[in-house]
């Protein structure tokens, strides 16, 4: 999740509590400019270091948070709602001792509404692992799950408390995919993002639908290391990246978009294809990392855009490309922030080779992820506690 250098910026180990100003409120509404506003999506609402928002595909119209410390909430997608469920506690069983640890994935299998499957990722201790587990909901309450459920389909041990990835989510393909950091610690110093060998470091790609051998899933036929003869992982469908946090396929053009948290200088957006080597830590960004200099670069997927620290803005927060149709002034583009300086951007990619980014809105508050509700619009949640939408006003 957010990279250790953090630690440093704004004091986040605690509550993140130093990165949001003590007298800061939820954002107002909009005023009549025709710019781009953060509206407070539900008033009533507020959560405890929210990481996630999704909806499970079911056409209830409920949102589901997930919060770090290992709640899952669930409620009605209306402005007014005042009152939500715990879908599923975890807190037990979830290790958010470390600044990047806790529940920090969650996705609804494609077939939801028939099997009531989900999946969650979260980080546990004793040993510090990464568990990625399927639940099932309640047979008699649509509005929790079943905790007696949980079945584990992949542990990874983790050397360190930082860098754990942690996104899921299913592709256009129905397979699962899930974002695994590097390992953690700074200048991945035991080489996991260069080495197919581990799943540190990497995009998975898992067939939950099937399991074969002693695996509780099964590899997808045409992953990019199937049959290899390297011992390379074949769960992998990309790898070389460092951390990235959070990514999203486009739902009209199935492209996989992930933004990869960098190390001290550059933050990057990629668009991931199956068996690419993302570069870390070879490169961040399009600079060379180790060595820092004459790096080679044959073979290596540069990103699709980067920005640097010069102006505050320090760690990539993945987005969306925008299909909803509330924001027309955002149709086709890639809407994704910065979590410590708060701003967010939207990227033009219609010519990819030049693609040009706008800043929209700076947010009071760390920007700890983005989502999308049943219809498609974006979700924003900080780390202030609030869920926000954006708005354009004085149209």
């Amino acid at each position: 999740m957010i990279p250790t250098r953090l630690l440093f910026a704004c004091s986040l180990f605690a509550a993140f509590s130093a990165c949001v100003p003590e007298d800061s409120d939820p954002a107002p509404d909009p005023v009549e400019t025709g710019e781009p506003q953060l509206v407070n999506a539900f008033p009533s609402l507020s959560f405890d270091r929210p990481l996630e928002m999704v909806h499970a595909g079911d056409g209830s119209d409920r949102l589901f948070v997930l919060e770090q410390r290992g709640v899952i909430s669930v409620f009605p997608n209306e402005p007014a709602t005042g009152q939500r469920s715990v879908f599923l506690n975890l807190e037990n069983q979830v290790d958010d001792a470390g600044n990047e640890e806790g529940l920090l994935g969650l996705a609804f299998h494609p077939n939801y509404a028939s099997n009531g499957y989900f999946y969650v990722n979260y980080t546990a201790s004793n040993p510090d692992r990464t568990v990625v587990s399927r639940f099932s909901v309640a047979a008699a309450d649509p509005n929790r799950a079943d905790p007696g459920t949980e079945r584990v389909l992949l542990e990874i041990e983790q050397p360190f408390s930082n860098h754990n990835g942690g996104h899921l989510a299913f592709g256009p393909d129905g397979f699962l995919y899930v974002s695994v950091g590097d390992g953690g610690s700074g200048g991945d110093p035991q080489n996991h993002g260069q080495n197919p060998q581990t799943l540190l470091g990497t995009i998975l790609r898992l067939d939950v639908d099937r399991e074969e051998g002693n695996l509780a899933y099964a590899i997808p036929a045409d992953n990019p290391f199937v049959g290899n003869q390297e011992g390379f992982r074949e769960e992998i469908f990309a790898y070389g990246l460092r951390n990235v946090w959070k990514f999203s396929f486009d739902s009209e053009t199935g492209a996989l978009w992930a933004a990869d948290v960098g190390q001290n200088r550059f933050e990057e957006i990629s668009l991931i294809e199956s068996g690419g080597n993302y570069g870390w830590n070879t490169m961040e960004g399009n600079a060379c990392f180790s060595p820092s200099s004459n790096c080679a670069q044959e073979g290596l997927e540069l990103p699709l855009w980067t920005y640097d620290h010069s102006q505050g803005d320090v760690s990539v927060t993945g987005g969306y490309v925008y299909r909803g149709t509330a924001l027309p002034e955002l149709a086709g583009r890639y809407v994704f922030g910065d979590f410590v300086s708060g701003r967010i951007w939207a990227l033009d990619f219609s010519e990819t080779s030049e693609p040009i980014v706008s800043e929209l809105v700076q947010a009071s508050f760390p920007v700890a992820s983005f989502g999308l509700d049943q219809e498609g619009e974006l979700l924003i949640s900080g780390f202030d506690g609030r869920i926000y939408r954006i708005e354009y006003s004085g149209e």
